[in-house]
């Protein structure tokens, strides 16, 4: 197949016709579905985020053959899918993969979707131990993550080239692009897996109050100036831990 270079001249009156006819940005509660996106609009509203981030997966990539290596990224981003997915209605407005990063991107209005989040993230914390403990009972090689959780009111944009079918939401803000950067700090240099932005832990924390008066000591404050202020912890799912421990048994 030869490339038909790019036709500039062309081209110069469709990049025109973009920058004219984006005309407005909807103030909303919550993102609408995808079909209301086009590409003369955008939507900005509170959006949540999480990416759990796999720890140097470097080593894991070209210390171990590929089939190993197959098994452990798949055991990785099956179940973190389902968490993320999970009895999410509307809200779920992305999920995918980048790289060996799983994320996941909802429409959040209230305090009570914030921590629905929150929830997800000691799920998956708790899951990292199960999956761990297969992976021993097969002799694979462990794995660790970070986990990043942020919110804020975030633009959305549909973007691509019309007709092409190849288009995606572009989230313009910090709290996808937060998320993604607590992620990587999660699980190492004395930082415990769940990492929180200070805005999503400000909402958070009110109603994890409601049942756990004490749920302020599960958490250490940390602030610089890269970062911002952030939180950061162990939490985990009782039930479930207390099954792995006792041998994951039905």
């Amino acid at each position: 197949m030869k490339f038909k270079f790019y036709d500039y001249k062309e081209r110069k009156k469709k990049v025109e016709e973009i920058l004219d006819n984006t005309d407005k940005v909807n103030e909303v509660d919550k993102f609408p579905r995808d079909d209301d996106f086009t590409y003369t609009n955008g939507y900005k509203a509170w959006a949540g985020a999480i990416f759990v981030d796999l720890r140097d997966s470097t080593t894991l990539f070209s210390g171990n053959n590929d089939v190993d290596i197959a098994k452990v990224i798949r055991g990785f981003t099956s179940e973190i899918i389902e968490i993320l997915r999970k009895d999410t209605d509307n809200d779920l407005k992305e999920i995918g993969i980048r790289g060996d990063c799983v994320y996941a991107i909802y429409s959040v209005q209230l305090k009570s979707e914030i921590y629905d989040i929150s929830k997800r993230a000691f799920y998956i914390n708790t899951y990292m131990k199960m999956l761990n403990k297969l992976l021993e009972d097969r002799t694979l090689p462990t794995i660790k993550a970070g986990i990043g959780l942020s919110t804020q009111e975030t633009l959305a944009v549909k973007a691509g080239r019309k007709s092409s079918g190849i288009n995606n939401l572009v989230w313009i803000g910090e709290s996808v692009a937060k998320a993604a950067k607590l992620s990587d700090l999660g699980n190492k240099n004395g930082i415990n897996p769940i990492v929180m932005s200070g805005i999503f832990y400000s909402n958070y924390i009110d109603v994890q109050k409601e049942t756990q008066p004490n749920a302020e000591e599960w958490w250490t404050k940390v602030s610089n100036d890269k970062y911002g202020t952030y939180y950061h912890g162990n939490v985990i799912i009782t039930g479930f831990d207390e099954w792995i421990a006792n041998g994951m048994k039905d």
